[in-house]
């Protein structure tokens, strides 16, 4: 297989509606935070440990050190740096492929023709003799999957190909491009990769006063880098997909306000994301918030936040 390369992609996770909602004597009753998403998939918790499984017998994933829990999602690509809807890897040994295609032939179904061209092809030697057992133990049959959740895509129709041998340590054949690789593996376990929902904790939380700053940050026991591994045990190949959260995006909702820093990004520093507001800081300067400047009536301000996840793979 091909040397294992490195590469990254930046993500981002859309947080719902915080509310603000602005009385008209100019103070603000915050309800800070929110569950969700900007995606509707969920994780499956359903199906007891979750931590360490395999899909159609090929790949292996370990999401040990995934996010978890009833909140987290999926992130939300900035890019294409999606996965195949079908990709090729081993599938069957020389005994397991004869196990499979003898009874189709047998019950000839497919056709005189059809099953002919493959006897041909799988037993007398054009180009492989006895389903290559002459080999059992130096490779595998390759064959198409189709990647999970991607079922109803077009693209999972595109894996074609009858099934090939390749030997053990050999690259796969060049005309393949769906063929598993480390950055296929990388880019399957980045779709499995969960993140907790955007809840950003904002202080004080009852009620602020218009032009007095309101501290905002995230919490760093959510949120901090989670990884999958996704690999083929049979080819001694895997990748490990992390993302890590670099910065959120505050959105006030409003012209009428300001935000700590002005572009309104605050990145991540020692480990966290803005700081937690303490005991008399409320005239200070927050690294991370934002202070309104004019009441809303008897409306609200819609404060959204959206966190910034930094994808690498290894």
């Amino acid at each position: 297989m091909p040397a294992a390369v490195r590469g990254s992609v930046c993500a981002m996770a859309l947080a719902v509606t915080t509310v603000l909602a602005t009385s008209p004597t100019a103070w603000a009753d915050i309800v800070p935070g929110g569950e969700g998403t900007g995606s509707e998939t969920q994780v499956d918790g359903n199906k007891g440990d979750q931590s360490v499984s395999a899909t159609a017998g090929a790949v292996v994933f370990d999401r040990s050190k995934n996010g978890s829990g009833a909140s987290v999602g999926p992130v939300a690509a900035a890019t294409n740096w999606t996965p195949p809807a079908c990709y090729y890897a081993p599938k069957y040994t020389p005994e397991q492929l004869q196990k499979v295609k003898e009874p189709v032939w047998e019950a000839e179904s497919t056709g005189y023709q059809w099953d002919a061209a493959q006897r041909d092809r799988y037993v007398n030697g054009k180009p492989y003799k006895d389903f290559n057992k002459e080999k059992t133990g130096e490779g595998y049959w390759w064959d198409s999957y189709v990647t999970p959740g991607r079922e109803g895509d077009p693209g999972a129709l595109d894996c074609k190909k009858e099934t090939f041998w390749v030997d053990t340590g050999d690259d796969p054949p060049a005309d393949i491009p769906q063929a598993i690789t480390p950055e296929v593996l990388a880019q399957l376990a980045y779709a499995e990769i969960r993140v907790p929902t955007t809840e950003v904790e904002l202080r004080p939380a009852e009620a602020t006063k218009v032009n007095l700053p309101t501290w905002a940050w995230l919490d760093a026991t959510d949120f901090k880098p989670v990884s999958v591994t996704a690999s083929v045990p049979l080819l001694e190949v895997e990748a490990t997909t992390t993302a890590t959260p670099v910065s959120v995006k505050i959105d006030p909702g409003t012209a009428d306000a300001e935000t700590y820093p002005a572009s309104g990004v605050c990145e991540a520093a020692n480990g966290r994301i803005g700081e937690p507001y303490a005991h008399g800081k409320a005239d200070e300067t927050p690294p991370c918030g934002v202070k309104y400047l004019r009441s809303s009536g008897d409306g609200s301000y819609q404060l959204k936040a959206t966190v910034t996840w930094k994808i690498h793979w290894t």
